[in-house]
């Protein structure tokens, strides 16, 4: 069996993207509580709609910034949320 991947991401709104999975199933993702809640200041310019736009599918993953500065574990995203880490 093969992992799940992201195979395609599109901006919706606001801090939602449409992401698409290697099993055909789509997903809209909602980012904003994770970024308005999330305490890392690494991750604050993405609060930043400019900085959060600029995505990108990268080996199955939708990151964000040149050294995967925001990235989520794809089942979450399949399941259609992101989980606060835990530090």
């Amino acid at each position: 069996m093969r992992a799940l991947t992201v195979t395609d991401a599109e901006y919706v709104n606001d801090y939602q993207l449409r992401l698409t999975f290697s099993d055909g199933t789509s997903q809209v993702v909602d980012f904003g509580p994770f970024l308005t809640n999330h305490p890392h200041p690494q991750h604050n310019k993405y609060r930043q709609l400019a900085h959060f736009k600029c995505f990108r599918i990268d080996r199955g993953n939708v990151v964000w910034g040149r050294d995967w500065d925001l990235i989520f574990p794809v089942s979450q995203l399949h399941q259609g949320y992101v989980a606060p880490a835990v530090y």
